[in-house]
């Protein structure tokens, strides 16, 4: 059951879980985009041309009203892609390289 916010463009799919409403795009989708290329409001909107600036401008606005949370959120989950990276064995490949000398 998909729930509304105060935030219009933002609904809370099953999982509780910020979407841009008529998406499947999660709003932290959208602001990590936004982080990693640093693109603005318009870039955003050039980059996924299915959205209006008035569901990015919501989206944002979602999260620097909620940006604890987000960061929180990513926070956890880079450190336990750390820990699946770190419990995996050298690939192969890393192998070769750091045997001739390249890494």
């Amino acid at each position: 059951m998909l729930a509304e916010t105060r935030y219009e463009h933002i609904i809370l799919n099953d999982l509780r879980v910020p979407v841009i409403e008529g998406t499947t795009m999660k709003v932290v989708e959208l602001v990590l985009a936004q982080a990693a290329y640093g693109w603005s409001a318009e870039e955003l909107r050039e980059q996924f041309p299915y959205l209006t600036l008035g569901q990015i401008y919501s989206a944002l606005a979602y999260y620097w009203d909620h940006q604890n949370e987000f960061d929180a959120d990513v926070e956890g989950r880079v450190r336990k892609v750390d820990n699946i990276r770190k419990s995996m064995p050298e690939s192969p490949l890393v192998k070769r390289l750091k045997g001739k000398g390249l890494i």
